[in-house]
């Protein structure tokens, strides 16, 4: 499967999810997603985000930038995914 196709099928599952849930639970994902960030920042420095910032709007982005935004996807349905586990059920 290509790497735009795979992008795809994480996008609309993000999307699915999305609808799903409430906006605590993107709150929470959200938090979690920043605390990586954070700890990687802290390890390996500085994240170029003026780069991928430019990626989010972009029409037709290379092998690299696509593999990028996969991954990105990847991580944010498997975060928010774990958040929303327990869709229904009362938190503790």
């Amino acid at each position: 499967m290509s790497d735009l196709a795979t992008f795809g099928q994480y996008l609309k599952l993000a999307d699915q999810l999305i609808e799903k849930v409430s906006k605590e639970d993107i709150a929470e994902a959200a938090r979690l997603l920043a605390l990586n960030v954070a700890h990687y920042q802290s390890k390996y420095g500085e994240l170029p985000l003026d780069e991928t910032l430019a990626m989010i709007g972009m029409s037709k982005p290379n092998e690299e930038q696509l593999q990028l935004m996969t991954a990105g996807m990847e991580i944010f349905v498997g975060v928010l995914g774990s958040v929303v586990v327990g869709i229904g059920q009362e938190r503790h």
